[in-house]
Parts: C-alpha cells; structure tokens; sequence
C-alpha cells in the first residue's frame, strides 16, 4: 500500500529527506509517494551556499541550485512550488493549502525552518535593509550591492560576517555592529574570535562592537544609521541578528512549542500534541528544538549537518524502520573571509553559565612541517571539565584542514576522551602533509599542565 507524504517547507530539511532519507531505502521507492510544498520558486537550494553568491564565488543564485523542480518531478516526486500552507488538521490527516485545495497525508513532515529575528529598531523596514534567509532575500541584496557605496551588518553571527565579506570585496565600505563585544559569541571564547576579526579589519571591514544600534533612517530608504548618537551613512543595510523557528503553522495546530521556540520532539521525531507524541506527524531542522549532548538542556541546533540525521531518523520511521536521534554535538565549521572557523561542544563562556568548572588548553603552530611550502597557521582551544578530565569543547581556527580536526574532536567528546588519552594518540605524519606532533596534541599538553 503507498504511503501518502506531505512535507511542509522546502529547504533543506526537506530535500535532504527525500535525498538522503527516502531515496537511500530502495525499497521505499515504489512504495512511498511524496509532495513538498514550498513557498520559493526554485527547487533545491543550499542557503549555506547564499552567502558565497553574494562574495561572487559563483555566477549566481542558480549555481547553488543543488537540483531543479523538474528533476524531481521526473521521478514522480509532486514538488508545488510558490505555495503556502493555511493550515493543518490533524484529526482528519489533512492540510489546507491557501487558496482552499485540502491535501490528504498518511505521514506529514514539517520542516518549514526558521525566519529571521529582526530587532525593534526604528526604521528596519525602510528599503534597503534586509535579511538574508533564502534565495528571494540573495537576489534583492545582490540587486542593491551593485549600487550600493556604505554598508552596515546588524549582527555578529556567521552570516553577518559572511555578508560583511560580500559587501567588502564589492567595494562596499562596511561596518560590523552589535550590542555585544564580541563577534561569533556562540561558537568561539573572546580570544578566539578576536582571530577572526583582525582578518576582517585586515581586508578593510570596521567593526562598532558593544555599542547600541539606535535607528535606521531614511526617506522610505535607507540613508543611514545611528550607533550610540552617531550617525554612518549606509546605503544598504542587512540584519543578522538570529534565526527563530517557524512554527506558527505547528502552534495554530496546537502542536507543543518548547521553551526555546522550536516544535517538540521525541528522539523518533515525532511531534507532541497535549499529553501524546503523533505518530504519523514528524517535524525536523530549524524549527524543532534538540537536546544539547552537553547539557542535556533543549536547545536550537539549526545545522545541515543535524537536519542529514534527523531525516534518516524520519525517513526510517516512516519506511518502517526503527530510528531514534541521540542528544546534539551541532559541530559547526565555516568559510569567513579565508579563515576556516569550527567550533564543537560547549564555549568556556556557556559552560561557566551551567557551572561547568574547565580546564582549557591553547596551541599555534601550523598545519604542516615548518619547513614546508605552503604552510598554513592554526590555532586549537580545547576545553575539558576540570573534574572527570573530559573533553567538552573544541575551537580550531586555519586556513585549511579545520573541518577534519572539528570532526575527530566531535568523536573524542563522543567517547568521553580525556586529557591524557589526546596527549598519547597515535597519528599518522607526512611534512608536507602535517606536524609531527600535532597542534591538537600540543593543545592537550597544555591542558595538562593547567591542571597543576
């Protein structure tokens, strides 16, 4: 008997469901017929892979179309494109779509993301400040890039940062602004980040940190903008100041919202009605919220790399598979500039804040032997509970090999590591591959000696 699935959203989440999810069970082929309902006009696009437009990496926004509507539609999967869900009726098994059509479900997935979190700042809806959340936002900042002369970035965050790039190398004269003092605060402790922003003031971005953003102004445009009584032009603006779960669907469903905003999950997906989690109703990436495997507390953890999991899990489920998700590492790495930035487990800073006591271990050297051409700086923070001596988090800033280390970090904290296992590990050496004795290890011995 074909299953009937509905997915709400079009993003991520949902096309690596089908993708990386449904498609990998063969034999759920024939037996699974699916729709997803997006608002965008395109198919699938990597929202990671915006930013990267906007740089000029690419020739445009069609590059980072990982696949086109038709190409699923040619295998029979019912892509609606343009479309919006009104509502959801979970007794009778149904959503309306806007416009009046009621679509039937045996299984509905909701993945409809996040929005971006816009401050109250006077003035954020003049023409010229934006957000950067999906294709239709790219295509509108590339528009006002190419006439732009001053820009501002509201955030501090991955994507502000990113952004920031993008209106640098297009000639834009550009400041960073946040009412914190430091930049990448939920990924890397101050003296980490203090890295990644000597790169950006070395290519010309000017930063006005943990000062109050007081308005934007303009005549239905932008003009400028006022940070503690000081007004900078601006020409074009772009807001990076978080993302928050879209869940109104899911709540007017009566569907339980968590204490960080995201849809409520058991470790099989499904979501919670009440007193009862629907076994027939699963919801997945930026809009759900996760158990931090650290803090065992719930949490966001709006990553591709989380939603991959939990779209195996959802799709298992559904092809009859027992699945279940385990608690979140969100092990994170990013392009910004030419440094590669990567973060995993908990910041001194979020560990302090649960009363975590650490010892912390810091080492610079560089990616391969010292007499090799083209070696590259690095620098490691490992983080250890000063108690069991385990490792709890790790900071690693490069311009090469930072995602295979944030990799094998993720696994020692997986497998409970401590102190004096790191320092010992056994790794494989080559010069002009890497350092006889790694910056990891060196990192580790350096905890070590912290403890006395």
């Amino acid at each position: 008997m074909v299953k009937k699935v509905v997915i709400i959203g079009g993003g991520d989440a949902a096309f690596q469901l089908v993708e990386f999810g449904f498609t990998r069970i063969k034999e759920a082929d024939k037996e699974i017929k699916i729709t997803i309902i997006k608002k965008e006009k395109r198919g699938w696009v990597s929202v990671c892979g915006l930013p990267f437009v906007l740089q000029g990496l690419y020739r445009g926004i069609d590059d980072v179309e990982v696949k086109e509507v038709q190409s699923y539609l040619d295998r029979g999967i019912d892509v609606r494109t343009e479309t919006a869900v009104e509502s959801i009726d979970i007794e009778n098994n149904s959503i309306k779509i806007v416009g009046g059509e009621e679509l039937r479900y045996d299984y509905l997935v909701i993945a409809t993301g996040g929005r971006p979190t816009i401050p109250p700042i006077k003035g954020a809806e003049l023409g010229g400040v934006y957000a950067l959340r999906n294709e239709d936002d790219a295509e509108k900042i590339m528009d006002a890039m190419s006439k732009a002369k001053n820009g501002v970035v509201i955030g501090a965050g991955i994507i502000g940062l990113q952004v920031a790039v993008a209106f640098q190398r297009a000639g834009i004269k550009t400041m960073v602004t946040k009412t914190r003092p430091v930049l990448l605060r939920s990924l890397l402790d101050p003296d980490m980040a203090s890295i990644v922003q000597q790169r950006l003031e070395k290519m010309g971005v000017e930063f006005a940190l943990g000062r109050k953003m007081n308005a934007i102004k303009g005549n239905g445009v932008v003009k400028s903008v006022t940070i503690d009584g000081e007004e900078i032009p601006a020409d074009i603006v772009e807001i990076s100041t978080g993302v928050k779960p879209d869940v109104d669907l899911a709540r007017k469903a009566g569907i339980e919202i968590g204490e960080k905003g995201g849809i409520v999950t058991d470790r099989f997906m499904h979501v919670k009605k009440g007193e009862r989690y629907i076994n027939n109703i699963y919801a997945l990436g930026d809009c759900v919220e996760v158990i931090d495997a650290m803090t065992c507390r719930s949490t966001l953890s709006q990553l591709a790399s989380t939603i991959l999991v939990q779209g195996k899990v959802i799709s298992d489920n559904i092809s009859g598979i027992s699945s279940s998700s385990e608690p979140c590492l969100s092990p994170v790495v990013t392009l910004i500039e030419d440094l590669q930035v990567g973060s995993v487990g908990v910041t001194s800073e979020r560990a302090a804040e649960y009363g975590i006591k650490t010892i912390v271990g810091k080492a610079s050297k560089f990616t391969r032997a010292r007499f090799t051409p083209g070696k590259k700086p690095i620098t490691v923070k490992l983080i250890f509970n000063a108690y069991s001596e385990r490792l709890i988090g790790g900071q690693i800033i490069s311009e090469e090999t930072v995602a295979e280390r944030i990799n094998e970090l993720s696994l020692s904290i997986r497998r409970n590591e401590p102190i004096k296992e790191l320092c010992k590990r056994e790794r494989c050496y080559d010069p002009s591959l890497t350092m006889v004795e790694d910056v990891i290890v060196t990192a580790a011995e350096d905890a070590l000696a912290a403890r006395h």
